[in-house]
């Protein structure tokens, strides 16, 4: 392949903070994007060449997007891929990843089954219709986690149960069809990004750990604090899980890592991830810009640490919807080695994904062992300092 600048035009199917992240990193590449998403004025939209207004289930703006572009991704998985794949076959561009991929990942069952038939380790799960099959499995298991099988992310579309007593209302949260996952008693959850290239190239990022409160993740740090043979074995796993996938792109492993110290995938998103956003300070290239260097099938960039890493989520801390305004900059500009990510959306909610602010540790070893527990520390504090509270 011999690459020219300026570069391609890329079609993303979703235009929030993923696609907003993809258009700033690959901007100094010459790339242009174009994003497709139902919302007006959406989160990418400032810093893209253009956008489709469309749900992601219109055919006819899928087409439009793959007229308009060499490549297509996307940033979101409710992305529909008999669409995509229909599209791209039509305009005949790349789609990546594969939409079977796609297609997999979005049924959290279908998922766990493809990776039990690939012999890669994961919690005991059951898919489960009625109330009192999910009794019968929480008894079985001592509590589980309750998952939507389609359309849950972020937390979302997830109930722990751990009494049978509570099996129904709990399977009405999630909307009926559903999977059980045994609840974990794990020492911690970690995520590894997955890269996968032209010519079946795969890299990995280093394993970060993720700390989650009321399933939303809140923090990342990396590298995790975990062994070297947890490490290890994480590493072993995701690119055991790559082999699985199919297309070219970033994608994100969450995993947990037990008591005992054996690691289990929890889930897998085809795109990048609120786990790897830590990438952009604290890695060599960050995963939004070899996600694209992969769909384009460019050589990817290398992804060693650059210095350690805290990333802390800005989440909504509001008690209702309001026009979105965050108090509390001051000091995180001030701060060194720190960065802000603003996400550009218009409105706050509780707990909704807003921004978020990346600690890095200075020196000039970045192999040097960090004090990552004060740098999650600091992290926590200049989060913690902003508020969309009005003074």
């Amino acid at each position: 392949m011999s690459i020219t600048l300026p570069g391609p035009t890329l079609g993303v199917v979703g235009g929030g903070q993923l696609g907003r992240m993809m258009g700033e990193a690959v901007a100094r590449l010459g790339v242009e994007v174009v994003v497709l998403d139902p919302t007006p004025d959406c989160p990418a939209a400032p810093v893209v060449s253009d956008q489709i207004v469309g749900d992601f289930d219109d055919a006819d703006a899928i087409r439009e997007l793959a007229s308009r572009v060499d490549a297509l991704t996307f940033e979101i998985v409710l992305a529909d891929p008999d669409l995509l794949a229909e599209a791209a076959a039509e305009h005949d561009v790349p789609v990546h990843p594969d939409p079977d991929t796609l297609r997999t990942i979005q049924d959290k069952l279908v998922q766990k089954e493809a990776l039990v038939d690939a012999g890669i380790p994961v919690p005991e799960f059951v898919a489960v219709a009625t109330a009192e099959g999910l009794e019968r499995v929480v008894e079985e298991f001592g509590g589980v986690m309750l998952k939507a099988r389609e359309g849950g992310y972020d937390g979302r579309g997830n109930v722990p149960v751990r009494d049978p007593a509570d099996a129904a209302a709990a399977l009405d949260e999630v909307g009926g069809n559903a999977m059980a996952e045994e609840l974990l008693d794990f020492e911690r959850e970690i995520a590894v990004m997955g890269l996968k290239g032209a010519d079946g190239e795969t890299r990995t990022y280093p394993v970060t750990e993720t700390v989650h409160r009321e399933e939303i993740l809140r923090e990342s740090v990396a590298p995790a604090r975990a062994d070297d043979a947890v490490v290890a074995e994480a590493e072993a796993v995701a690119r055991d899980v790559l082999d699985v996938l199919d297309g070219r792109g970033v994608f994100g492993i969450e995993l947990f890592e037990t008591r005992d110290g054996n690691v289990l995938v929890n889930e897998i998103a085809p795109r990048p991830h609120n786990s790897g956003h830590w990438t952009i300070e604290g890695a060599r290239t960050s995963q939004f810009e070899n996600h694209v260097r992969a769909v384009l099938g460019w050589p990817l960039g290398p992804t060693d640490l650059v210095a350690p890493a805290v990333t802390a989520n800005v989440l909504g801390d509001v008690e209702e919807t309001q026009s979105a305004t965050l108090s509390g900059v001051d000091d995180v500009l001030a701060a060194p080695a720190a960065d802000l990510h603003w996400y550009g959306k218009d409105d706050v909610r509780p707990l909704r994904k807003m921004g978020h602010l990346t600690a890095t540790a200075g020196g000039d070893d970045p192999d040097a062992a960090a004090d990552r527990d004060a740098l999650l520390s600091r992290a926590r504090d200049l989060r913690d300092g902003l508020t969309f509270r009005a003074e």
